[in-house]
């Protein structure tokens, strides 16, 4: 069962019809990038009220950052916008974390709402309360908890997406099932992402993830879970921003991710040979190998020095304790990170 703020499917935009339409609200943003603007927009000015104030960005992790922010917040403060305007975040990730952080330290905070558009941001982004922005190369280095009114989770714009979206979304309900769901691991291995109806799959992807951050709101222990493949992850992807032309989407960085970081777990004999090989095998089903020279594993890593689970120097890791079986605060070095991303090298 979904939170209280959290509409799935037909009854999402009828709620945001609602929403926007209370008489509390003084004014009506909606932030959208350059591709939602077009595919997405469209669909859901019939539940927009006249007068709305568009404010639209570019699309792409390299805008996910202050001077983007800053953009948001001339808008908002060139038309008045007072502590009860409403901001309404239409997009993927970026644009969701972006629009989060902005709405959080506008007048010291606007309600926003979340609409969703990628299945990323469906099953993850979006939920949570976690928004902010890249500062310096690396990501999500600033950012703040913060409640979104709702999220408005309609499958329909799923329709918008190219296979290659699809699939880094996908790769955030993998980690769910790697982290506490091995039956739906076991069951979904065998499936693959051939799905016709995406309802079902997000719903227990959001529930999941929402049974635990109730649990840890503010990400000091459990909630660490849900960054399985994302130490790894957030190295490769923050790395290959500052390589032009050789930037990859989230998800993609995700899935590499994971298989590095199932491969520590092994390392540290917390994952049996036959359950690595599952992973990899069905992994490398789905995505391509994200490519690097060996030469690049030291600078790579790296970046991992900078991540937010960390604890002063030591690099604190989710690691696997088997399939469906997640555990926090593994401490990880730079060393065993660039071994990791050379076993993947050489698969």
């Amino acid at each position: 069962m979904l939170n209280e703020n959290v509409f799935l499917g037909t009854e999402a935009l009828a709620t945001l019809a609602a929403l926007v339409s209370r008489p509390a609200v003084t004014q009506v943003f909606v932030l959208v990038d350059t591709n939602t603007a077009r595919y997405c927009l469209p669909l859901l000015e019939r539940q927009l009220p006249t007068g709305f104030t568009p404010i639209e960005i570019s699309a792409g992790e390299e805008y996910k950052t202050l001077a983007t922010c800053e953009t948001v917040w001339e808008v908002l403060t060139e038309a008045r916008a007072d502590r009860h305007a409403l901001l309404v975040n239409v997009g993927g990730g970026v644009l969701t974390d972006l629009g989060g952080f902005c709405a959080a330290l506008y007048k010291r905070g606007i309600s926003f709402v979340q609409v969703p558009t990628t299945l990323l941001a469906q099953v993850d982004a979006s939920v949570g309360g976690k928004t902010g922005v890249d500062f310096l190369g690396f990501k999500n280095q600033l950012g703040v908890f913060q409640e979104p009114m709702a999220v408005c989770i309609e499958p329909r714009f799923l329709q918008t997406l190219d296979p290659r979206q699809l699939k880094a979304g996908y790769a955030e309900i993998v980690k769910h099932w790697l982290i506490a769901d091995a039956a739906a691991f076991a069951r979904n291995r065998r499936i693959g992402i051939l799905v016709d109806d995406w309802t079902p799959l997000i719903q227990e992807s959001v529930a999941l993830k929402q049974r635990i951050v109730a649990q840890d709101p503010l990400e000091s222990g459990l909630r660490k879970l849900l960054n399985f493949g994302h130490t790894v992850g957030h190295a490769l992807e923050s790395y290959l921003l500052t390589q032009p032309g050789r930037e990859i989407l989230h998800g993609e960085a995700v899935a590499a991710g994971m298989i590095c970081e199932a491969w520590l777990s092994h390392h540290k004999g917390l994952l049996s040979d036959l359950e690595l090989d599952q992973i990899e095998t069905f992994l490398f089903s789905i995505y391509d190998k994200v490519q690097f020279v060996t030469l690049e594993t030291e600078a790579i890593a790296d970046f991992a020095r900078q991540d937010k689970k960390n604890a002063g120097s030591t690099i604190n890791c989710t690691l696997l304790e088997g399939i469906g079986q997640g555990v926090y605060n593994q401490p990880v070095t730079v060393a065993e990170i660039a071994e990791s991303l050379r076993y993947y090298h050489r698969l």
